[in-house]
């Protein structure tokens, strides 16, 4: 809690302060954590659980790769080349690798019959058809020792399998506890690969003019988890992830300087046991927030409208109005700003101001000590 403490009062100097509430409008609800407005009810237990193991004492050094499994994989990597500034560096034709900036890598996978079967059959999910999603990601660790990292990850009960790559690269694939891909790698792979000039050609037309912009941060994953407080531990025990805030139905993660990460739930802690906790659709991450630069909050919004995309704003947080109502705060004044849109493929993509510089504005804006003025339980 410390940075984000340190943090918080630099953004205060900025005048970035906000109530913390959730974000509510145009029908889609990215709400940052149903307990912001009733933090330290029965059902928004804040207790802390046993860690679900010891600590690795491992660093997440970087950002290796997400994967996306894709109806077609081409026309969302000319998407992304186009919006996002997002740069080709292989298309083996089941697959295209993109560098997201030297920070981070994206494989875009064409999906096999039925990759979404089991998304499209979960009760209560809204929205079409699903036709994109994520499948796993990874992260470069340090300090890399082969064998005393599978050592440490079987003696948690994990079932790494060794992996090896081309200039070195060696990894270990896991499963994490909501069932996703999870790779631990030397950093010899993707982080290398991206300090060379990404230089290959799709076969895919852009669907528009290039905006010009530079994917700069990895804002935040959307993490849905079917029990938030043991996924958040297990990223924290294994990878080194350090905690801000905790307000019963979520917790955000920084993932050292990748980027962070809102981990979001059930709560088996509360008196119904998490049941009701969990986000429709079961575990998945449903949607990435990257941060991009140049921002201006006017000419971003003009230029997703120009080309054709659904805009919808997302401040993530409120304010009583005069009536005593939660108001949703104005873009140009929240401390957090940001739209979501749609990916040809449907996913659903935020677009954010957020750089590594003020990392935690999100967090600091849904923060929500903020509302109840309680310490947590």
């Amino acid at each position: 809690m410390n940075a984000v403490l340190s943090r918080r009062a630099l953004l205060s100097s900025l005048g970035l302060t906000s109530l913390a509430a959730p974000f509510l409008g145009g029908g889609d609800a990215f709400a940052q954590g149903r307990c912001v407005t009733t933090f330290g009810a029965a059902e928004c237990v804040t207790s802390s659980i046993p860690e679900v193991f010891a600590s690795t004492g491992w660093k997440t050094a970087a950002l290796d790769h997400v994967t996306f499994q894709l109806e077609d994989y081409r026309k969302e990597a000319a998407f992304y080349i186009a919006l996002m500034g997002w740069t080709l560096r292989s298309d083996d034709g089941t697959q295209a690798v993109l560098d997201m900036g030297p920070w981070g890598t994206a494989v875009f996978k064409q999906a096999g019959p039925g990759a979404f079967d089991v998304l499209n059959a979960q009760p209560n999910r809204r929205g079409g058809p699903v036709r994109a999603m994520v499948s796993g990601f990874g992260f470069a660790i340090t300090p890399w020792n082969a064998r005393a990292v599978e050592q440490a990850l079987k003696a948690r009960g994990l079932s790494p399998v060794a992996e090896r790559g081309a200039g070195g690269a060696e990894s270990f694939l896991v499963k994490d506890p909501d069932g996703f891909d999870l790779r631990l790698t030397n950093g010899a792979g993707h982080p290398q690969q991206r300090t060379t000039p990404a230089t290959a050609k799709l076969n895919e037309p852009l669907p528009f003019a290039a905006t010009g912009w530079k994917t700069v941060w990895l804002d935040h994953f959307s993490f849905n988890a079917a029990d938030y407080k043991k996924s958040a531990s297990f990223y924290q025990q294994l990878l080194g992830w350090a905690p801000t805030y905790d307000e019963g139905s979520q917790h955000e993660l920084m993932i050292a300087e990748a980027g962070d990460i809102i981990i979001r739930g059930g709560n088996a802690l509360a008196p119904d046991g998490g049941k009701n906790g969990g986000r429709a659709g079961g575990p998945r991450i449903d949607h990435i927030s990257f941060g991009i630069s140049p921002w201006d909050t006017d000419k971003v919004k003009a230029a997703l409208e120009q080309r054709g995309l659904k805009v919808t704003v997302d401040t993530s947080s409120r304010h009583k109005g005069p009536d005593g109502t939660w108001v949703p705060d104005e873009i140009h004044t929240a401390a957090f700003k940001s739209y979501h849109t749609d990916t040809p493929n449907g996913y659903n993509l935020q677009i954010s101001y957020v750089t590594h510089d003020n990392r935690l504005a999100l967090a600091n804006a849904v923060n929500p000590k903020k509302v109840s003025g309680s310490s947590q339980r």
